[in-house]
């Protein structure tokens, strides 16, 4: 344990000294600057031809106007009478002819026309690139019962995209516009180009990347996998109402027959007490047997397959599985519950402030807000994910030593093929309870993310820099064996999906140590000295490539090197590894250890402190190369050590209030939903951000507040997942390899 102790307060030493060192090296090469806005906008998603690119037509030669003058004007509509002469649509000039006549003389349905459409309301240089108007009013414009001035024909919303750069002082990087335009039909969107291209230019360059309906013509109705995913959804609904039925009958008929037990027990009672003759004595007593006899039938009928099988789905059993607070037995890490759920939220706040920033016409605030000491929190939550793999580890070592204890040790005269044959098949074993413990519910979101994200390209305002209706159509195999956090970024189908293909992978190797471990002292000799390769291995691997692409840890940038080290087993598998470790000690000592005070205090100061350097070391600047290596090699095992002393001192007694606070029975059932809270809230952000009709204007308060809406609504919908796709998977597997 000394050891242990050791170990944790030279971790914490060496980071927090990592934390505050600086490079004298007088030039360091950044791929991001978060004073520059053009990463703050919506970007550029998807790479367009330059010959596809169409730069504006018209230069404002006989008006020489300020360039901003000129810019604030951009794309207004009474100034495209001359516009109409480059359309090579007779329909749609007459229809722009008698939109811009009407607007000249103010008619209601034109001005209301021009104010739907988008133009510079300010702000650009503070990073809105949304000039996107709004949609719901332009189609508000025909609805004849709350307007009785309508145009006189059809009238359409279109977002265009356009690469601007006015000048190098006033754009250093090229920006890009989402302009929103609520214009006749007819036009279509070769039209809307045309008239987008008639644009006078003084600026550097203003091109037009694309220009799309809004909404597009994807269907719902027709598309395939909308109704197979629909289909699963609606034969799992039927399942569960069936199941929950049957579960509430049985459990009717099941109650009266044990009151009439009950009745004619009291009966055949008073009946002795009474004297009553013989005859009515075994009259009642057959009675007695026949009833036994049909309790013993309607038993050995709920106990059969079938309807054990039938019963996996129901509802009624599964939520309160889910919701209580009692299952809770001696044994268990009690601690682990609460830590689950802050990790939980805190990555659902990170993925927020994500949301807001995407959407939000005031994106300069983000500058502001990561200049402040507690914005830490924000960008360094991806040890939040460690937490998740310490808990992995350890909960899966614990439970196996602590399954395999309980059996009769294996004989010594047994083959060694015979134990090799064995220890291959359990191994099979444990991997497939796994994985069919997990995908389904996985496999649903991803199918349901997909649509989500078609739906949206083709329904928002927005184009969201998420191409999981390309990727997910092409890599979804990936996903489904777990290896999709080996390939590029750009190919990722629902990209936080990586935690769970890294948790995958540390599982199987875990599994074959334990396997190994479990064969006696010699064994677990060798799997100590594996997990210690794996850990030195993963330290040195991460340092290397942290050197070779110069990494920098900065608050601007938690996503450095995604492709390279970020997502990556041998970066992420430390917190997993000291899981194992901390699990097999807790098994040997049976969460029974004896401590000194000053041990205590020293244990957790240093964990505390570890934990805190880790999150808030960073500092204004961020930390230079090498002691970015450094952090980025051994901050996510040091997270794990911290842990390890959290979670070994609340099981044996040195928690405290903290102990206390992380094992309040509130934390239960909000436990047990993280799985399916991580598979899903990402999913409900795009769904209700990029649903709006316009953008957000950022603020730290209202980012507080979309926070909680998707926390709530992520633990909601987390909820029904479960009942109806991992509960059920989880007692159906219990049915097979019972």
């Amino acid at each position: 344990m000394s050891g242990f102790i050791v170990r944790l307060v030279v971790c914490a030493t060496v980071i927090w000294c990592t934390a505050r060192t600086t490079s004298e090296a007088a030039t360091v090469t950044y791929t991001y600057n978060s004073s520059d806005l053009s990463y703050l906008s919506n970007g550029i998603q998807f790479p367009v031809a330059e010959s596809e690119v169409q730069p504006l037509l018209g230069n404002d030669t006989y008006q020489n106007l300020p360039q901003m003058q000129w810019f604030s004007g951009l794309y207004d509509h009474f100034k495209w009478w001359t516009h109409l002469k480059g359309l090579d649509s007779e329909r749609c000039r007459s229809d722009m002819m008698t939109y811009l006549q009407e607007l000249s003389n103010a008619t209601s349905w034109a001005t209301k026309m021009y104010d739907a459409s988008g133009r510079y309301t300010g702000q650009f240089f503070f990073g809105n690139d949304y000039w996107v108007g709004s949609k719901t009013l332009c189609e508000e414009l025909t609805n004849v019962p709350t307007n009785p001035d309508v145009p006189p024909f059809d009238v359409h919303f279109y977002v265009a995209k356009i690469r601007i750069n006015i000048n190098r002082q006033a754009t250093p990087v090229t920006r890009q516009l989402n302009l929103g335009e609520c214009l006749p039909r007819s036009c279509g969107v070769t039209g809307v180009r045309m008239l987008l291209a008639q644009e006078h230019n003084q600026g550097a360059t203003v091109n037009i990347v694309g220009v799309r309906e809004v909404p597009g013509d994807y269907s719902l109705l027709s598309d395939l996998k909308v109704h197979i995913v629909g289909g699963i959804g609606l034969i799992t609904a039927a399942l569960i109402l069936v199941a929950s039925l049957t579960e509430i009958i049985l459990k009717r008929r099941s109650g009266s027959i044990e009151s009439k037990d009950v009745e004619v027990t009291n009966n055949n009672q008073n009946n002795n007490n009474n004297n009553i003759v013989d005859e009515d004595k075994r009259m009642k007593r057959s009675t007695e047997l026949v009833l036994k006899q049909d309790s013993d039938q309607k038993k050995k009928a709920n106990n059969s397959t079938p309807v054990r099988l039938l019963l996996a789905f129901s509802a009624v059993n599964n939520g309160k599985k889910i919701l209580s607070m009692d299952r809770v037995t001696l044994e268990s890490i009690k601690c682990i519950h609460g830590l689950r759920f802050i990790s939980i939220g805190w990555i659902i706040l990170v993925h927020s402030y994500l949301e807001v920033f995407a959407v939000a016409d005031n994106k300069n605030l983000r500058i502001l807000t990561e200049r402040s000491f507690m914005y830490q929190t924000i960008s360094n939550a991806t040890f939040s994910v460690d937490t998740f793999f310490f808990i992995s580890g350890l909960l899966v070592t614990l439970i196996y030593f602590r399954t395999e204890s309980k059996k009769e040790p294996p004989k010594k005269d047994v083959n060694s093929c015979e134990v090799v044959q064995k220890s291959i098949s359990k191994f099979l074993l444990m991997v497939l309870y796994r994985i069919f413990r997990l995908t389904p519910p996985y496999l649903f979101i991803l199918g349901a993310n997909e649509i989500i994200i078609r739906y949206i390209h083709s329904h928002s305002v927005f184009t969201p820099a998420i191409i999981d209706h390309v990727n997910c159509d092409k890599y979804w195999w990936r996903n489904a064996l777990y290896i999709n956090n080996l390939y590029p970024r750009d190919e990722f189908c629902m990209l936080w999906s990586w935690y769970i293909a890294n948790d995958t992978q540390f599982y199987v190797i875990t599994s074959i140590l334990l396997l190994i471990a479990v064969r006696g002292s010699k064994q677990v000799k060798f799997a100590a000295a594996a997990i210690g390769i794996l850990m030195v291995s993963s330290w040195i691997i991460s340092f290397i490539i942290a050197m070779k692409w110069e990494y920098v840890a900065r608050v601007e940038e938690p996503f450095a090197l995604f492709d390279e080290l970020y997502d990556k087993p041998w970066l992420r598998i430390g917190p997993y590894l000291i899981g194992i470790i901390a699990g097999y000690m807790l098994f040997r000592v049976d969460c029974k250890i004896s401590m000194s005070p000053i041990i205590v205090t020293v244990g957790w100061i240093a964990s505390l402190a570890c934990l805190a350097s880790l999150v808030y070391g960073l500092g204004r600047e961020g930390l230079f190369v090498p002691a970015s290596a450094f952090y980025a090699a051994l901050g996510h095992t040091a997270w794990g050590l911290s842990l390890a002393w959290i979670t070994v001192a609340c099981c044996t007694g040195y928690g405290g209030p903290l102990n206390s606070f992380l094992s309040c029975r509130l934390f239960l059932p909000l436990s047990r939903l993280t799985y399916c809270a991580y598979l899903v809230h990402p999913v409900i952000m795009c769904l209700t951000s990029f649903a709006l009709d316009g953008p957000l204007h950022l603020h730290n308060a209202m980012a507080i507040v979309i926070f909680s809406g998707n926390a709530v609504l992520s633990i909601l919908c987390a909820f029904a997942i479960s009942v109806a796709f991992e509960a059920p998977a989880v007692n159906l597997l219990k049915i097979i390899f019972n």
